[in-house]
């Protein structure tokens, strides 16, 4: 196994504060090295050589990273970078679902990014599939689903089915949407859920709301305060969990994870949540806000997590970039 990331270089995506951000990228690789191999895009030999002398100066062996010289518009690996699928029979084999990307169907640079799952597919020596129907490719991050490994993918009717406001595929319904996801995914079963927090860019993206812990366990944010933009989005979420089923027609165990305080930055509110941890070999990578509910977030993870240690980042700095853990990595599986 493997973890993608894209060495951070834009200094628009977290404007005033990208002094500490290559640091972070750091520590996040100095927490996963030691369960498996890290690689890092970047955009130039001199690219490069400054994210390397980060790493070695933090310690990390640089035996354990490797560069792949893939220039990226931005640094969200998860939403831009390969997806990597996989089959056991009739032989063991890794290969990358393509979807399209558009930049959030927001932002105009993104024609970097939507090149890297070709080009990284090509390097890997991968199978490469085009993910769409009747000569269409779906347009899809990888922030936007969530999957348990055994069938059963989450996502949000915001992100996949907005017409208004953040409209990724023109066009498509709620039924060719499951089909591509169920062809090209090995899914068997798709979950929607509604609305995503306060603050996320992405309009609705799951990772920032609800993720599989387990194959049967689902964390689903939670808002206490009636004040809060997020609670009535999070309750309605709440209702819809309680009528979901897993592939097998059981009901799944959903655990409620607390919400930090809202954070916010030059007036514009963050899009800060525990949900967007991401699960290496090595550990359970956790933002952290220096918010109260960070022990209650760690501690039920490590509830959850016990074949691993369960680190908190802390992600303020992170957050201004309107992403974080999760967001800016992409996992490789082994064959």
């Amino acid at each position: 196994m493997a973890t993608w990331i894209a060495w951070p270089h834009n200094l628009t995506d977290w404007p005033g504060k990208f002094a500490p951000i290559p640091w972070v990228y750091g520590e996040i690789v100095r927490q996963i090295v030691p369960g498996e191999i890290v690689r890092i895009l970047v955009n130039s030999k001199t690219h490069e050589e400054k994210a390397s002398r980060i790493l070695k100066r933090i310690g990390i062996d640089l035996a354990r990273v490797e560069f792949f010289r893939f220039p990226t518009d931005r640094s969200w690996t998860r939403d831009f970078g390969p997806i990597f699928v996989k089959r056991d029979a009739p032989r063991a084999e890794v290969a990358v679902a393509r979807f399209g990307f558009t930049g959030w169907a927001k932002y105009p640079n993104w024609h970097k990014d939507c090149q890297v799952p070709e080009r990284v597919a090509r390097a890997l020596h991968l199978s490469l599939f085009d993910a769409g129907v009747d000569g269409r490719r779906l347009v899809l991050e990888g922030g936007s689903i969530d999957v348990n490994g055994r069938g059963t993918l989450l996502t949000t009717e915001e992100c996949l089915l907005d017409s208004v406001t953040q409209v990724r595929n023109p066009g498509f319904q709620r039924h060719e949407i499951e089909a591509v996801l169920k062809q090209f995914l090995g899914v068997s079963n798709v979950l929607w859920l509604g609305k995503g927090i306060a603050g996320d860019d992405t309009h609705g993206h799951v990772d920032d709301l609800c993720r599989f812990v387990r194959p049967r366990t689902l964390l689903l944010c939670q808002e206490t305060n009636p004040q809060d933009a997020n609670y009535s989005a999070l309750q309605e979420n709440w209702e819809r969990v309680k009528d979901m089923r897993l592939e097998d027609g059981s009901k799944p165990e959903v655990v409620p994870l607390p919400m930090p305080s809202p954070v916010y930055l030059d007036g514009q509110r963050l899009p800060a949540s525990y949900a967007n941890f991401y699960i290496s070999n090595a550990a359970v990578l956790v933002p952290t806000f220096n918010d109260p509910n960070d022990f209650r977030a760690l501690g039920i993870l490590r509830d959850l997590c016990t074949d691993r240690p369960v680190i908190g980042i802390h992600a303020v700095d992170l957050a201004w970039g309107l992403g974080t853990l999760h967001c800016l990595t992409q996992q490789q599986p082994a064959t």
